[in-house]
């Protein structure tokens, strides 16, 4: 295993781990200690458990052993419409072909190390890092003499999803996400945002949001640097203050409406982008996720309001770890602005072609804790989007547009994600109750499988929710998808589509609140702390239909434990993962699954695992970040002679302070989150 960064391991601080593995400052900093909350979802849906089964043979219905048979003939172009035509289509790998599983390095082992640790024969560098210069008249760096303004012209705090859109062979235009802030590993002896002087609160602001950098290829191979000279006209940051505005048909609702926005449809800046995707035109889909730990005072909105806001679990009164933005800005006091909140939690569209363009929240795509933005076409043509929503008993969404992607037809093509139909999943498990008890053992068919359909949720101005209205569905949508009896899932995080079947792949990340009496098919574990992957395929292979079936390729863990599994793979060769979070494909259609939180007790890690032929579960860990980190992006290039990884959070380990870090990694001082790259040493292909 090659450690090119020398990385000494670090003893670990005393700290207790939340639940799924994250250390406490993580979930304090992330998601404002989530799982130490109630359940926001308390709705009556059924779970598997307590429906009746539908019988289903599996035998004719889109099944073919993880359903590869369906790539044989003409199938595949059917099923992911190559968009390699269209411009800067190629960021996410979203066309190609081939039979996968042609993966022959030495997988590394599960490890402590302060390092990127990737495997023998390949070598990686860092791209940028937190406080590089963004813009031209960007200062440089200096930990110790930070400023709101140079923060709003350097690379912003963490690092989440990552895309490419070439410019040529040899240069690129990078998007990053900046997800959320530290400030107790960003400023020396910070406390908490009600001690925290108002510039240091101006720099977290400045840190969220995401980056727009230019990069060049380095000789003929797989590493990229930063271009750091010219002009990089399409260098740029978007803040939590960039302007921005409103689309679709949720744009002007009272429900958005603020005393500094009388139309409701002109937001102000982004917070907590997570995953996201690209569109067929060549723009960025940012996600935003956990928006609700940014608001004070949830409890002081007007009374009709208050059930909505519980439901997004915005905080009542000032939480003792609260950032406190409300100190320099008044709009994150809820008791004075009742409908900030309703202004975040969207997918963000960005041009990175054009840095003066308004980013454009698509309120289509409806409101939640969003995680991923990945979009495919039907087979007439329609764009389809596929997104989770990021939290305990949450919910699987898709977007259909309602008229067809032109290629080349720029102007229109922008309206598609305006006007469409919202669904949200269903799923039914094909196996008996008593065969599904929690305990993670597989069913008397072999897998944890069954069928679904897409329940609809709101089209344009109509509503399909009873008592809701459309505006209603698309500003509180987990509200309506508790009415239509949507699934509750463990945490749905990323999803993508595999360029060679068709398959949907979606990161169940963990949900160790579920009991053995709430497992389903699609659930089967209580007490869920390493996640799983679920496989979707719609009915004709066609990303429009309303039907599909699904199954389970992985359940995570510890191999050694029977309540693991590796779509049949033999346990004793696989790598332990847990806490499956992001995932793509490569061209060849293996699957690359990065992950957040490893209850196992060793560093997240980046893990590629083929999905059809002999070596169908065959997973193995490609490489693991340093301490305290969690593995994100992952984007595997169009020539898969590249990985780039965005190490998010490295030494966000409780108890490290600046005088006391908990990882010096990547430069040997304060950690700092960056986004790195990895090649082969002899140019061979990834993984090859």
């Amino acid at each position: 295993m090659a450690n090119p960064n020398g990385g000494r391991r670090l003893l670990p601080l005393l700290s207790t781990p939340h639940k799924g593995g994250r250390s406490a400052l993580t979930c304090r900093f992330r998601c404002g200690n989530a799982c130490a909350h109630e359940v926001a979802n308390t709705s009556e849906n059924a779970y598997f458990g307590d429906v009746v089964k539908e019988a289903l043979s599996r035998r004719g219905v889109l099944r073919a052993g993880a359903l590869g048979a369906i790539v044989a003939g003409a199938g595949v172009a059917g099923a992911v419409p190559a968009l390699a035509d269209e411009p800067q289509a190629r960021g996410r790998g979203n066309s190609g072909g081939g039979k996968g599983g042609d993966l022959r390095f030495t997988a590394v082992p599960p490890n402590k190390d302060d390092a990127l640790s990737i495997p023998h024969g390949y070598k990686s560098s860092v791209v940028v890092r937190w406080g590089d210069p963004v813009l031209p008249d960007a200062p440089e760096f200096d930990f110790d003499n930070q400023s709101a303004e140079a923060q709003s012209k350097q690379f912003g705090y963490n690092c989440d999803y990552v895309t490419m859109f070439p410019m040529g062979r040899d240069r690129a235009l990078l998007w990053v996400n900046h997800e959320y802030t530290a400030e107790s590993l960003m400023f020396r002896g910070y406390t908490d945002g009600s001690l925290a002087s108002e510039e240091q609160i101006k720099i977290a602001l400045a840190a969220h949001g995401g980056s727009v950098v230019e990069i060049e290829r380095v000789g003929n191979g797989g590493e990229w640097k930063l271009v750091t000279s010219g002009r990089r006209r399409y260098n740029r940051r978007v803040t939590a203050h960039t302007p921005m505005r409103f689309s679709g048909p949720a744009a002007g609702s009272d429900l958005l409406k603020t005393a500094a926005d009388p139309e409701g449809r002109k937001p102000i800046g982004m917070l907590n982008n997570c995953a996201g995707g690209t569109t067929p035109w060549g723009t960025v889909l940012t996600a935003e996720e956990n928006i609700d730990q940014y608001f004070i005072n949830g409890d002081k909105v007007p009374e009709a309001q208050k059930p909505f806001i519980a439901r997004y679990t915005i905080p009542s009164g000032v939480p003792e770890d609260s950032r406190r933005f409300d100190r320099v800005e008044e709009r994150f006091d809820l008791e004075k602005h009742p409908n900030e909140a309703n202004r975040f939690g969207w997918i963000v569209e960005i041009d990175p072609f054009d840095p003066d363009s308004a980013p454009i929240k698509r309120t289509a795509l409806g409101r939640f804790k969003h995680e991923a933005a990945t979009t495919t076409l039907s087979r007439d043509r329609r764009l389809v989007v596929y997104m989770g929503d990021d939290s305990r008993y949450e919910y699987i969404y898709k977007f259909v547009s309602k008229d067809r992607y032109i290629p080349g037809f720029d102007r229109h093509n922008r309206t598609l994600l305006d006007e469409g139909t919202l669904y949200v999943a269903k799923f039914t498990g094909d196996s008996r109750d008593s065969e599904i008890d929690g305990s993670g053992k597989l069913p008397r068919d072999g897998e944890f499988d069954g069928s679904g359909e897409w329940i609809p949720l709101v089209s344009g101005d109509r509503s399909y929710v009873k008592g809701m209205s459309a505006e209603e569905v698309l500003v509180y949508t987990r509200v309506a998808a508790d009415k239509v009896g949507a699934t509750k899932m463990d945490r749905p995080e990323d999803m993508e589509r595999n360029p060679v079947t068709g398959g949907v792949y979606v990161a169940l990340t963990n949900n160790t609140n579920r009991t053995a009496a709430e497992a389903d098919e699609a659930n089967p574990r209580s007490a869920n702390k390493h996640g799983h992957v679920l496989e979707i395929v719609e009915r004709r292979d066609d990303a429009a239909e309303k039907s599909f079936s699904w199954s389970l390729p992985l359940v995570c863990g510890d191999p050694k434990d029977p309540a693991t599994y590796f779509a049949g793979y033999d346990k004793s060769k696989v790598s332990p993962i847990s806490c499956p979070d992001n995932v793509t494909f490569d061209r060849d259609g293996n699957l690359w699954i990065s992950t957040d939180g490893n209850a196992l007790g060793t560093n997240d890690g980046l893990f590629v695992m083929p999905v059809e032929g002999r070596e169908r579960g065959h997973l193995r860990q490609f490489l693991s970040v340093p301490s305290g980190a969690e593995t994100c992006g992952p984007m595997v290039t169009d020539d898969q002679l590249s990985v780039f990884v965005a190490v998010q959070h490295p030494g966000e380990v409780s108890g490290a302070t600046p005088d006391n870090p908990a990882s010096h990694w990547p430069d040997g001082a304060q950690p700092r989150p960056s986004v790195a790259v990895v090649w082969h040493g002899s140019n061979k292909k990834i993984g090859a």
